[in-house]
């Protein structure tokens, strides 16, 4: 079956594909034609585009979940690295927790930011799509099949592998203390370290998965807010100097994630995952609970 192009007026939609085909998933405003930058958005909201917005959304959400995952490490890595005790750094984690796991802030800080930062990066490739079918005039099933989705970067594929990863490890922390115990001020690092004794496998390859996907996606993506990445470094002269700059950039960029990685295990899976066991009624409740686990739970 033949391919069937229509013609269209210039400009019909937001952003020529020229960005999508060269990999610019998140194109900054410079890519937006004069019109798109001056229509008013479905909102209602005059002068930006509907781009425009859902960047935003996907930007500043991450530095609200940023400042939790500071937090988060610290409990569970640079004080345990510090301490050399589990008891003595589940004192900082239960009094630091509260502030973060309230009604109010864990919403503010965790869930709302993190759902936002998800459904605005899928609303982002979904609408790369359609202007891609509007562009090239793709009227049919057929016709929309042939054209190419946008590029996925790096950064995006961990961003969608860091998801069933995170959401395994808040059902473990989170969400299965709730269900059983009615709440997890008695999960701490002493529970992890129980974990790790009881599954040892599944625990450190979930754990390192965890750690080195989440450290990639967070460095590559602050890079990309910061200007920072090699896909960025225009204005520096002779090609030469490019390739150089682009060069140092990519170093420099999986430098900071893997010395964010090396920190984030050093205390968790260093220390933490070498606690062992609970003993006495303190390890039989943590084992009741990681019997909830489905299908792994029966292991133990």
């Amino acid at each position: 079956m033949s391919f069937s192009l229509q013609e269209i007026e210039p400009s019909p939609v937001d952003e020529s594909p020229v960005a999508i085909e060269k990999g610019e998933y998140f194109p900054s405003e410079r890519t937006l034609s004069p019109p798109a930058l001056s229509r008013s958005s479905t909102l209602g909201l005059s002068g930006h585009n509907t781009v425009w917005w859902l960047n935003r959304i996907h930007r500043y959400s991450s530095y609200t979940f940023t400042a939790f995952l500071a937090a988060h490490i610290t409990n569970t890595s640079i004080i345990p690295l510090l301490t050399r005790s589990l008891p003595t750094s589940d004192t900082y984690l239960l009094l630091t927790r509260p502030y973060y796991q309230s009604a109010l802030l864990e919403p503010a800080l965790i869930i709302l930011p993190l759902t936002l930062h998800i459904t605005a990066g899928l609303a982002l490739r979904l609408y790369r799509r359609r202007q891609t079918v509007l562009w090239y005039g793709a009227e049919t099933r057929d016709d929309r099949r042939k054209l190419k989705w946008p590029t996925l970067s790096g950064t995006s594929v961990a961003g969608y592998v860091l998801v069933p990863l995170l959401a395994g490890h808040t059902f473990v922390n989170r969400i299965l203390p709730l269900w059983v115990e009615g709440g997890s001020s008695g999960v701490g690092l002493q529970y992890l370290a129980h974990g790790f004794a009881r599954l040892p496998y599944v625990a450190t390859v979930a754990y390192v998965s965890l750690v080195v996907v989440g450290s990639w996606h967070f460095a590559w993506g602050w890079a990309k807010w910061l200007g920072l990445t090699p896909d960025t470094s225009g204005g520096y002269g002779e090609d030469v100097d490019r390739k150089l700059v682009r060069k140092r950039r990519w170093y420099g960029v999986n430098g900071v994630a893997a010395a964010l990685a090396g920190l984030w295990m050093a205390g968790g899976l260093g220390v933490v995952g070498r606690g062992g066991k609970m003993g006495g009624w303190v390890g039989r409740g943590f084992d009741e609970l990681y019997r909830r686990i489905p299908i792994l739970g029966r292991r133990i």
